[in-house]
Protein backbone atom coordinates (compact mmCIF):
# COMPACT_ATOMS: atom_id res chain seq x y z
CA UNK A 1 0.00 0.00 0.00
CA UNK A 2 1.29 3.68 -0.80
CA UNK A 3 1.80 6.02 1.40
CA UNK A 4 0.47 9.59 -0.75
CA UNK A 5 1.29 11.93 2.04
CA UNK A 6 5.06 10.67 2.39
CA UNK A 7 6.79 12.81 -0.35
CA UNK A 8 10.56 14.14 -0.36
CA UNK A 9 11.33 17.99 0.31
CA UNK A 10 12.43 18.89 -2.95
CA UNK A 11 14.37 21.12 -1.47
CA UNK A 12 16.35 18.73 0.75
CA UNK A 13 18.16 16.06 -1.16
CA UNK A 14 19.66 14.38 2.05
CA UNK A 15 16.39 13.26 2.95
CA UNK A 16 16.89 10.89 0.65
CA UNK A 17 20.32 7.96 1.96
CA UNK A 18 22.20 5.31 0.86
CA UNK A 19 21.04 3.01 0.56
CA UNK A 20 18.00 3.17 -1.77
CA UNK A 21 15.45 1.00 -1.34
CA UNK A 22 12.84 1.02 -4.32
CA UNK A 23 9.83 -0.55 -5.13
CA UNK A 24 9.47 -0.71 -8.82
CA UNK A 25 5.96 -2.71 -9.82
CA UNK A 26 6.10 -4.72 -6.91
CA UNK A 27 10.02 -5.55 -7.55
CA UNK A 28 11.87 -4.28 -4.67
CA UNK A 29 15.83 -3.20 -5.84
CA UNK A 30 18.58 -1.93 -3.71
CA UNK A 31 20.92 0.72 -4.76
CA UNK A 32 22.73 3.92 -4.25
CA UNK A 33 21.73 7.86 -5.17
CA UNK A 34 25.02 7.79 -7.35
CA UNK A 35 23.72 4.95 -9.39
CA UNK A 36 19.97 6.85 -9.63
CA UNK A 37 21.37 10.00 -10.41
CA UNK A 38 24.29 8.72 -13.30
CA UNK A 39 22.72 10.34 -16.05
CA UNK A 40 21.47 13.90 -14.43
CA UNK A 41 19.04 14.36 -17.41
CA UNK A 42 17.32 11.65 -17.09
CA UNK A 43 14.18 11.29 -15.52
CA UNK A 44 15.49 9.01 -12.65
CA UNK A 45 17.81 11.95 -12.27
CA UNK A 46 15.45 14.50 -11.27
CA UNK A 47 13.51 12.40 -8.93
CA UNK A 48 16.77 11.48 -6.90
CA UNK A 49 18.22 14.97 -7.44
CA UNK A 50 15.25 16.36 -5.55
CA UNK A 51 13.93 17.77 -8.57
CA UNK A 52 10.58 15.76 -8.49
CA UNK A 53 8.51 14.66 -5.96
CA UNK A 54 8.69 10.80 -5.23
CA UNK A 55 6.27 8.58 -3.08
CA UNK A 56 6.45 5.73 -0.49
CA UNK A 57 4.92 2.26 -0.17
CA UNK A 58 3.97 1.93 3.61
CA UNK A 59 7.40 0.04 3.82
CA UNK A 60 9.35 3.20 3.33
CA UNK A 61 10.43 1.98 -0.01
CA UNK A 62 10.38 4.90 -2.91
CA UNK A 63 7.71 3.75 -5.04
CA UNK A 64 8.00 4.06 -9.16
CA UNK A 65 4.75 2.57 -10.83
CA UNK A 66 6.45 1.25 -14.01
CA UNK A 67 7.38 -2.32 -15.04
CA UNK A 68 9.44 -3.98 -12.63
CA UNK A 69 10.65 -6.81 -14.67
CA UNK A 70 13.19 -5.11 -17.04
CA UNK A 71 14.50 -2.53 -14.37
CA UNK A 72 17.07 -4.52 -13.09
CA UNK A 73 18.96 -3.82 -16.72
CA UNK A 74 18.26 -0.47 -16.06
CA UNK A 75 19.87 -0.18 -12.81
CA UNK A 76 22.73 -2.52 -13.90
CA UNK A 77 23.33 -0.02 -16.93
CA UNK A 78 23.78 2.86 -14.38
CA UNK A 79 26.14 1.06 -12.53
CA UNK A 80 28.29 -0.22 -14.99
CA UNK A 81 27.92 1.95 -17.85
CA UNK A 82 27.05 -1.14 -19.90
CA UNK A 83 24.60 -3.04 -21.47
CA UNK A 84 25.30 -6.68 -20.22
CA UNK A 85 21.98 -8.78 -21.39
CA UNK A 86 21.82 -12.94 -21.03
CA UNK A 87 22.45 -14.90 -23.78
CA UNK A 88 18.61 -15.35 -25.81
CA UNK A 89 17.12 -12.06 -24.08
CA UNK A 90 13.32 -11.69 -25.32
CA UNK A 91 12.21 -8.26 -23.46
CA UNK A 92 13.96 -5.81 -25.96
CA UNK A 93 11.09 -4.05 -26.99
CA UNK A 94 9.99 -3.72 -23.14
CA UNK A 95 13.44 -2.65 -21.94
CA UNK A 96 13.24 -0.08 -24.70
CA UNK A 97 9.88 1.80 -23.73
CA UNK A 98 10.79 1.47 -20.28
CA UNK A 99 14.38 3.45 -20.84
CA UNK A 100 12.51 5.69 -23.39
CA UNK A 101 10.10 6.32 -20.41
CA UNK A 102 12.89 7.51 -18.12
CA UNK A 103 14.85 9.59 -21.08
CA UNK A 104 18.26 7.60 -20.59
CA UNK A 105 19.23 8.92 -23.92
CA UNK A 106 22.98 6.79 -23.60
CA UNK A 107 20.70 3.71 -22.77
CA UNK A 108 18.79 4.09 -25.62
CA UNK A 109 21.57 4.46 -28.15
CA UNK A 110 23.28 1.00 -26.44
CA UNK A 111 19.56 -0.42 -27.13
CA UNK A 112 20.08 0.60 -30.86
CA UNK A 113 23.58 -0.44 -31.47
CA UNK A 114 22.65 -4.44 -29.33
CA UNK A 115 19.57 -4.93 -31.73
CA UNK A 116 21.35 -4.04 -34.90
CA UNK A 117 23.65 -7.24 -34.31
CA UNK A 118 21.20 -9.27 -32.73
CA UNK A 119 20.06 -11.97 -35.47
CA UNK A 120 16.78 -11.11 -36.50
CA UNK A 121 15.79 -14.69 -35.67
CA UNK A 122 16.62 -14.47 -32.15
CA UNK A 123 14.36 -11.11 -31.99
CA UNK A 124 11.10 -13.01 -32.15
CA UNK A 125 8.64 -11.25 -34.64
CA UNK A 126 4.84 -11.47 -34.95
CA UNK A 127 2.76 -15.31 -34.62
CA UNK A 128 0.56 -15.54 -37.42
CA UNK A 129 2.83 -13.10 -40.03
CA UNK A 130 2.64 -14.15 -43.32
CA UNK A 131 4.27 -13.65 -46.46
CA UNK A 132 2.65 -13.75 -50.34
CA UNK A 133 4.95 -14.38 -53.18
CA UNK A 134 3.99 -14.21 -56.80
CA UNK A 135 6.23 -14.64 -59.59
CA UNK A 136 6.72 -14.42 -63.01
CA UNK A 137 9.06 -14.82 -66.08
CA UNK A 138 8.98 -13.71 -69.62
CA UNK A 139 10.86 -14.34 -72.72
CA UNK A 140 11.85 -11.52 -74.31
CA UNK A 141 13.60 -11.20 -77.96
CA UNK A 142 16.43 -8.49 -78.28
CA UNK A 143 18.02 -7.28 -81.18
CA UNK A 144 21.06 -5.73 -81.37
CA UNK A 145 24.20 -4.31 -83.70
CA UNK A 146 27.73 -6.04 -82.99
CA UNK A 147 30.45 -4.05 -84.28
CA UNK A 148 33.53 -5.94 -86.19
CA UNK A 149 35.17 -2.58 -86.77
CA UNK A 150 34.67 0.69 -88.53
CA UNK A 151 31.48 0.41 -90.11
CA UNK A 152 31.31 -3.27 -89.93
CA UNK A 153 28.17 -4.09 -88.14
CA UNK A 154 26.27 -7.51 -87.53
CA UNK A 155 22.79 -7.76 -86.44
CA UNK A 156 22.55 -10.43 -84.10
CA UNK A 157 19.24 -11.80 -81.86
CA UNK A 158 19.21 -13.34 -78.85
CA UNK A 159 16.64 -14.42 -76.19
CA UNK A 160 16.52 -13.14 -72.72
CA UNK A 161 14.32 -14.00 -69.88
CA UNK A 162 13.12 -11.54 -67.42
CA UNK A 163 11.84 -12.70 -64.12
CA UNK A 164 9.35 -10.49 -61.40
CA UNK A 165 8.59 -11.06 -57.68
CA UNK A 166 5.65 -9.95 -55.92
CA UNK A 167 6.40 -10.33 -52.41
CA UNK A 168 3.73 -9.09 -49.94
CA UNK A 169 4.97 -9.60 -45.82
CA UNK A 170 3.05 -8.34 -42.33
CA UNK A 171 6.12 -8.38 -40.72
CA UNK A 172 8.29 -5.35 -41.98
CA UNK A 173 11.71 -6.69 -39.78
CA UNK A 174 11.57 -9.53 -42.48
CA UNK A 175 11.21 -7.94 -45.61
CA UNK A 176 14.54 -5.73 -44.21
CA UNK A 177 16.28 -8.78 -43.73
CA UNK A 178 15.60 -9.73 -47.17
CA UNK A 179 16.30 -6.60 -48.61
CA UNK A 180 19.72 -7.18 -46.50
CA UNK A 181 20.18 -11.11 -48.08
CA UNK A 182 19.51 -10.13 -51.97
CA UNK A 183 21.32 -7.39 -54.11
CA UNK A 184 20.92 -5.87 -57.78
CA UNK A 185 24.23 -6.24 -59.60
CA UNK A 186 23.91 -3.28 -62.08
CA UNK A 187 26.73 -1.56 -64.48
CA UNK A 188 27.10 1.31 -61.62
CA UNK A 189 28.39 -1.50 -58.60
CA UNK A 190 26.12 -3.37 -56.52
CA UNK A 191 22.49 -1.91 -54.99
CA UNK A 192 20.00 -2.96 -52.60
CA UNK A 193 16.40 -3.46 -53.59
CA UNK A 194 13.91 -1.40 -50.89
CA UNK A 195 10.32 -2.17 -50.45
CA UNK A 196 7.80 0.05 -52.71
CA UNK A 197 5.46 1.60 -50.76
CA UNK A 198 5.91 4.00 -47.66
CA UNK A 199 4.36 1.60 -45.21
CA UNK A 200 6.72 -1.06 -46.13
CA UNK A 201 4.79 -4.22 -46.72
CA UNK A 202 5.58 -5.18 -50.25
CA UNK A 203 8.97 -5.75 -52.41
CA UNK A 204 8.96 -5.72 -55.62
CA UNK A 205 12.27 -7.38 -57.44
CA UNK A 206 13.21 -7.89 -61.32
CA UNK A 207 15.96 -9.08 -62.85
CA UNK A 208 17.61 -10.35 -66.24
CA UNK A 209 20.62 -12.79 -66.04
CA UNK A 210 22.51 -12.31 -68.55
CA UNK A 211 22.52 -15.21 -71.88
CA UNK A 212 26.83 -16.11 -72.45
CA UNK A 213 25.53 -14.58 -76.50
CA UNK A 214 24.85 -11.00 -74.91
CA UNK A 215 27.24 -9.27 -74.60
CA UNK A 216 28.06 -7.25 -71.32
CA UNK A 217 28.39 -3.75 -73.38
CA UNK A 218 24.48 -4.75 -74.64
CA UNK A 219 23.52 -5.87 -71.73
CA UNK A 220 24.35 -2.84 -70.18
CA UNK A 221 23.02 -0.68 -72.84
CA UNK A 222 19.38 -2.50 -71.96
CA UNK A 223 19.86 -1.29 -68.07
CA UNK A 224 19.06 -4.83 -67.03
CA UNK A 225 20.28 -6.03 -63.83
CA UNK A 226 20.92 -9.18 -62.38
CA UNK A 227 20.29 -10.59 -58.35
CA UNK A 228 22.84 -11.87 -56.55
CA UNK A 229 23.22 -13.20 -52.45
CA UNK A 230 26.17 -13.23 -50.48
CA UNK A 231 27.34 -16.44 -49.66
CA UNK A 232 29.44 -17.56 -46.25
CA UNK A 233 32.53 -16.08 -46.43
CA UNK A 234 35.78 -18.06 -47.81
CA UNK A 235 38.74 -17.62 -45.57
CA UNK A 236 41.79 -17.60 -46.92
CA UNK A 237 45.16 -18.20 -44.22
CA UNK A 238 48.42 -16.00 -45.60
CA UNK A 239 51.38 -15.41 -43.41
CA UNK A 240 48.82 -16.05 -40.00
CA UNK A 241 46.68 -13.81 -41.36
CA UNK A 242 42.62 -14.82 -41.69
CA UNK A 243 41.34 -12.92 -45.18
CA UNK A 244 37.60 -13.03 -45.28
CA UNK A 245 36.49 -12.83 -48.94
CA UNK A 246 32.30 -12.33 -49.20
CA UNK A 247 31.59 -14.33 -52.39
CA UNK A 248 28.28 -13.07 -54.32
CA UNK A 249 26.39 -15.91 -56.20
CA UNK A 250 23.85 -14.90 -59.13
CA UNK A 251 20.46 -16.21 -58.98
CA UNK A 252 19.72 -17.58 -63.24
CA UNK A 253 16.36 -18.44 -62.34
CA UNK A 254 13.10 -18.58 -60.15
CA UNK A 255 14.27 -21.85 -58.79
CA UNK A 256 16.82 -20.52 -57.46
CA UNK A 257 14.97 -17.59 -56.10
CA UNK A 258 12.57 -19.72 -54.80
CA UNK A 259 15.99 -21.91 -52.61
CA UNK A 260 17.02 -18.88 -51.44
CA UNK A 261 13.59 -17.40 -49.80
CA UNK A 262 12.82 -20.81 -48.34
CA UNK A 263 16.39 -20.74 -46.39
CA UNK A 264 15.48 -17.42 -45.26
CA UNK A 265 11.98 -17.52 -44.25
CA UNK A 266 11.86 -20.86 -42.80
CA UNK A 267 14.78 -19.98 -40.46
CA UNK A 268 12.99 -17.22 -39.14
CA UNK A 269 10.28 -19.51 -38.12
CA UNK A 270 7.82 -19.29 -41.03
CA UNK A 271 6.22 -22.10 -42.27
CA UNK A 272 4.85 -22.99 -45.92
CA UNK A 273 0.66 -22.67 -46.11
CA UNK A 274 -0.10 -23.15 -49.75
CA UNK A 275 1.52 -23.66 -52.89
CA UNK A 276 -0.30 -23.19 -56.53
CA UNK A 277 -0.03 -24.88 -58.59
CA UNK A 278 1.32 -28.02 -57.17
CA UNK A 279 1.83 -28.73 -53.49
CA UNK A 280 4.91 -30.81 -54.34
CA UNK A 281 6.92 -28.57 -56.65
CA UNK A 282 7.41 -26.02 -54.27
CA UNK A 283 10.52 -24.98 -55.95
CA UNK A 284 8.44 -24.53 -59.30
CA UNK A 285 4.97 -22.41 -58.52
CA UNK A 286 3.79 -19.77 -59.83
CA UNK A 287 2.76 -18.18 -55.68
CA UNK A 288 3.60 -19.41 -52.56
CA UNK A 289 1.88 -18.28 -49.32
CA UNK A 290 3.95 -18.92 -45.64
CA UNK A 291 3.20 -17.92 -41.77
CA UNK A 292 5.14 -17.53 -39.12
CA UNK A 293 4.20 -20.42 -36.40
Amino acid sequence: MLNLNSRVDNSNRNSLQDPVSLNVGGEIYTTTLGTLTRCQDSMLGAMFNGQIPVLRDNRGNVFIDRDGKVFRYILNYLRSSSLDLPDGFSELALLRREADFFQIRPLLEEIHQYEAKVPLSLRGGPLGAMIVVKVDSKVRVLHFNLRHGPENYELRTCSVRAFSVDLFCTWTAFLALLCEHFSYRTSQGVTSPHPCNPRQSRLKLDWVPRPEDLPQEQYDKQRYRGLTVSNPPEVNHSDDIMIRHWSPCEITDMQGFMEELLKVSLAEGFKVDLVIPDPAEVLCCSSLRLVKS
